[in-house]
């Protein structure tokens, strides 16, 4: 055997590699990143571009830059506010992840348990959580319990409807062998009902964050003397409309960073079940 026959032998022995990832591929998933941030920029600059070429009144539509400048100056105090916010939304929104999370596995692994609490929560949930406002200050007063509860109230509910769910959507047919297989009512529900109700869950909480902030705002703007609602009351009552737009930007900026924390935790515990949302267009074989 001739050293070239060695060579060729060598060669044909070696792993093929590994197809390399298509450039239109990573262009697409760069572009999938940065456009986030290109439509809030876009926003702002039509905004921006809009409010000064129609000449808006400061005190109709301020300006982004103007918001910005606002911003800036009364940092401090809106700092200040903003972690009282986002402390009583934060409470509020973990105590309605453990009612919800053990309510909605109650219900729905329950026909009777449903057919009696559903019609109630269904009714307490119609009724506007700032109506509810007022009665909390009579029984709590001013101060920090009235926007927590009003956090829990706004953002139990999603919780508990899509765990529910989660837990009914467990094939009769599949509780039926596995109760034949010897498993109990107990391990049908934590070891398959949980687990199938984990993408709603998470999905619910997604979207609790964010209304969870609508609550704390709504009691701050009635029930309290801290927190951004209560700094945009008092920018509202001085007729400062950049200060009262600056809070409505901190407060969404709150709620978009509570929103990717949950997604982050939403990948890393059920990430089986986006992965199609992850996988986008995969690269042709070769």
């Amino acid at each position: 055997m001739t050293d070239t026959t060695v060579a060729r032998s060598a060669a044909s022995a070696r792993p093929a590699a590994a197809p390399t990832r298509k450039p239109w591929l990573a262009s697409r998933r760069n572009l999938e990143r940065a456009l986030p941030w290109l439509v809030v920029i876009g926003l702002f600059l039509v905004w921006e571009v809009g409010v000064r070429a129609f000449s808006v009144p400061q005190f109709v539509l301020p300006a982004p830059s103007v918001i910005f400048e606002s911003m800036w100056k009364w940092r401090v105090p809106i700092l200040d506010n903003a972690w009282q916010t986002l402390f009583t939304t934060a409470v509020g929104f973990g105590i309605a992840i453990v009612f919800g999370l053990v309510t909605g596995v109650l219900i729905g692994s329950s026909s009777l348990i449903y057919n009696g609490l559903y019609p109630v929560l269904i009714g307490f949930n119609s009724i506007p959580k700032v109506a509810v406002v007022p009665i909390l200050v009579i029984w709590f007063g001013i101060g920090t319990v009235p926007a927590i509860i009003t956090a829990f109230l706004i953002s139990f509910f999603p919780i508990l409807v899509n765990v529910a769910t989660g837990i009914a959507t467990v094939e009769p047919e599949l509780r039926d062998v596995l109760r034949a297989l010897g498993a109990r009512r107990r391990d049908i529900i934590l070891k398959v009902g949980l687990p199938r109700a984990m993408p709603y869950f998470f999905a619910s909480l997604k979207v609790a964050i964010t209304v969870a902030f609508v609550g704390s705002i709504i009691a701050e703007t009635v029930a309290s003397n801290k927190g951004i609602g209560h700094l945009m009351m008092v920018a509202s009552s001085r007729f400062d409309v950049p200060l009262v737009f600056a809070g409505l930007l901190v407060t969404a900026l709150m709620g978009v960073a509570m929103y990717i924390v949950a997604n982050i935790v939403e990948r890393r515990m059920t990430g089986w079940a986006t992965r199609g949302m992850d996988g986008g267009m995969s690269a042709p074989q070769g």
